[in-house]
């Protein structure tokens, strides 16, 4: 299946800083307030922040909210706010004597040629690759298979804007190879414009569709189907305002966007997303619809083939409580990928004549391992498993008959594996903690991977060691982490560590390679990611063990981690930094509330901090089947135990820098805005609190290779100073 865009609710990785000219920090009134760092030689003076006497009453119980003015990104307040607190961190930031030589070797370190998962259409290959310190990569077409012949250039971002942000968000490729629909988004927002690419001419032709977010382009004939909203109503800030009543079009090439076909709405509902795929030979139209209450999808379909659906869909699973999802058609049925009846994933076949579940056939049964996804290419299904977070890659025939298992190189994640219903090959990406992404070319007939694009990066894997370990959570439940770092490493308790996670939205965290991290490890330091409970690591299981009511277990078990670093003698309390990004801010936000004093820096990133309100705000409300909302007298109870910015209470906090961005319109700025000032309120300890507001960034895809060499060099400038580390050798 093509051009399908199934909902995802969240992404991992820390996302989302901001590049600005550092300043020296400096008193904003008489009354703001300051603190001094054990780490540092200077004052810090933070800006003054308002308190209102904004309270809200939930179901009895009042909630002072003193920071909701900060809810307003246009306010003229909000403004001052930001640019005063942007002061105060990059003047304390610009203070640190090693920052610049961070900066220079991570730009030295990214300085290589990355390559996307190519994609081949016809006799055509498209692939992006990034030369090294290109702000966005470039897309690339060449004649044939790769092996031969130069690759021209078809689209290259960098010129999209003069800063590099905006960002190709997805490209979607007619099935007569003749045109291509692209998205583009600016500045890291969710908000997409869609347009047209004439692949023969490689001219651009006149269609432009705006106001597009979660949608792919789904070809069929002369168009496509694509998925929008209404554009935001007069004095609506887009960025902010609740995003209501998501609608299916239909847009024929060369006409207007304000043409096109109505083809799915639910005027008495609100909320959820309603988003389409065309299966290869265009003969199904598939309708997924949410609701934003339960944490799955329904499942539909139109047999384009026949006029009598005209209009009308057939429902092959009508409940939300299960992830479903098309992986291709053979004939008039339909595979399947569901957690219906398999918490691990299975896939099945379903006849839209007779869809009722007791006439399903199954095709791939469900198995220990978690089934990550399927692709069907080639007469294949290619299916993703994972055993204890790592890749494993085996192919079947359509009837479901094993054909072999695919050979990776190493313990690590293995992606890609797209193609159409006639390919010979397929390609595929391979990468570890401290092995680079690599493009593999893979024959479906013979068994065989070859290499297609290896990057050279300037370090040396072999330098470096990755260990898997099982610890104890508070409740006993065994949870995984991987553990990276030089060969050799005394266990002596004194080594920086970051300890990053998520847990949550049944996200997978597996190995990955990250050259940024490769700073980290080069001068000493260690890498731990454990497979928090709320992840998709041991499927849907693994996934409820962690959503609401029991969120609780996510932050006991990256607790667990912290505790577990200690004891083995990597590390200690003052040598030990928490990190991550969007829910996985929310980890690092709740864990430093229950425990202050676990590690000595923290950096919660766009993080949802404010659990009480968040559901208010652009696609907010999606996520309340993983957390529960403040509108039900259950939930609100669980959440106000956790909500990062109402557990803040007067203690000594971790070194803290809070990060996001202007543009994200995912989780909105104004969380980390209330938090940091509540934040600065309530330390009473000598470590500084900042925060960091990136401009032209949104919440983490498609930021610049400038900004994240800026960011990352804040981050890690950061954790060593206050960890009183020296990079680089004495």
């Amino acid at each position: 299946m093509r051009n399908l865009t199934v909902p995802l609710l969240a992404l991992a990785g820390l996302a989302a800083c901001r590049s600005s000219q550092p300043t020296m920090p400096t008193a904003t009134t008489p009354a703001a307030k300051t603190a001094a760092s054990s780490a540092t030689k200077f004052v810090l003076t933070y800006p003054e922040t308002r308190k209102s006497d904004q309270k809200d009453d939930y179901f009895g119980t009042p909630v002072a909210d003193p920071y909701r003015w900060l809810e307003d990104p246009d306010a003229p307040e909000t403004k001052s706010w930001v640019t005063a607190e942007n002061k105060v961190t990059f003047g304390y930031l610009e203070q640190i004597p090693f920052r610049d030589k961070i900066r220079e070797r991570l730009t030295t370190l990214w300085n290589y040629e990355k390559f996307g998962i190519p994609h081949q259409e016809g006799n055509q290959l498209y692939f992006s690759k990034n030369d090294g310190l290109q702000n966005q990569a470039v897309l690339y077409v060449q004649q044939g298979d790769g092996a031969e012949g130069q690759p021209d250039v078809l689209l290259d971002p960098n010129k999209f804007s003069a800063d590099g942000t905006t960002a190709l968000a997805g490209t979607y490729y007619s099935n007569d190879q003749r045109y291509m629909a692209y998205a583009t988004s600016g500045g890291g927002s969710d908000w997409q414009t869609m347009k047209v690419l004439d692949l023969k001419t490689r001219q651009p032709t006149t269609d432009q569709l705006d106001w597009v977010k979660v949608s792919g382009a789904a070809w069929y004939k002369n168009g496509f189907f694509y998925s929008r909203y209404d554009a935001p109503k007069a004095g609506e800030n887009k960025l902010a305002g609740k995003n209501e009543y998501h609608k299916v079009y239909y847009h024929q090439l060369g006409k207007p966007q304000s043409t096109d076909r109505l083809v799915y709405e639910d005027p008495k509902s609100p909320l959820g997303f309603r988003t389409v795929g065309t299966t290869d030979d265009e003969r199904f139209l598939v309708l997924y619809l949410t609701d934003g209450k339960a944490d799955g999808n329904r499942l539909s379909v139109r047999d384009l083939t026949d006029r009598r659906q005209e209009g009308t869909f057939t429902s092959l699973i009508t409940s939300y409580e299960h992830n479903n999802s098309v992986v291709g058609n053979v004939g008039d049925k339909l595979l399947v990928l569901t957690n219906n009846g398999a918490p691990n994933y299975r896939v099945v076949l379903i006849d839209p004549k007779k869809p009722q579940e007791k006439n399903w056939k199954t095709v791939l049964p469900e198995t220990q391992q978690k089934l990550e996804g399927v692709d069907h290419v080639g007469g294949y299904l290619v299916a993703s498993y994972l055993k204890d977070a790592s890749s494993l890659i085996k192919v079947y025939t359509e009837k479901g008959e094993f054909k072999h298992d695919v050979a990776l190189p190493a313990i690590g994640t293995a992606s890609g594996f797209g193609g159409k219903r006639d390919a010979k090959q397929v390609y595929y990406a391979f990468t570890s903690f401290t092995y680079p992404t690599t493009i593999y070319k893979y024959d479906l007939a013979s068994n065989t991977s070859t290499v297609f694009r290896a990057p050279k990066v300037d370090v040396n894997p072999q330098d470096y060691v990755t260990t898997q370990v099982f610890y104890a959570s508070k409740d006993g439940t065994k949870v995984p982490m991987f553990i990276t770092h030089k060969k050799g490493v005394k266990l002596d308790g004194k080594n920086p560590t970051y300890l990053y996670a998520y847990g949550g939205f049944n996200i997978s965290l597996t190995p990955s390679f990250s050259v940024a991290r490769m700073l980290w490890l080069e001068n000493g330091g260690v890498l731990a990611i454990p497979n928090l409970r709320g992840g998709g690591e041991y499927g849907e299981a693994w996934h409820q063990a962690g959503m609401t009511p029991r969120k609780q277990n996510v932050f006991d078990d990256f607790i667990a981690a912290a505790e577990y670093l200690k004891v083995q003698g990597y590390t200690s309390a003052d040598r030990l930094a928490i990190a991550g990004g969007s829910n996985g801010g929310l980890l690092v936000g709740a864990t430093m509330t229950q425990r202050p004093d676990l590690c000595k820096v923290a950096f919660p990133a766009v993080g949802v901090m404010d659990m009480l309100r968040y559901q208010k705000f652009t696609i907010g409300w999606n996520w309340a089947p993983e957390y529960g909302t403040s509108d039900n007298y259950e939930q609100f109870q669980n959440l106000y135990k956790f909500s990062p910015l109402h557990n803040l209470k007067p203690a000594a906090y971790p070194a803290t820098m809070i990060t996001t961005a202007d543009h994200d319109d995912r989780v909105v700025p104004a969380h980390s805005f209330k938090y940091a000032a509540a934040l600065q309120a309530a330390n009473t300890g000598p470590n500084p609190q900042l925060i960091r507001v990136d401009v032209n960034a949104g919440h983490g895809a498609g930021k610049s290779t400038k900004l994240q060499i800026q960011e990352w060099a804040d981050v890690w400038s950061f954790a060593f100073y206050n960890m009183g580390v020296q990079p680089f050798g004495k």
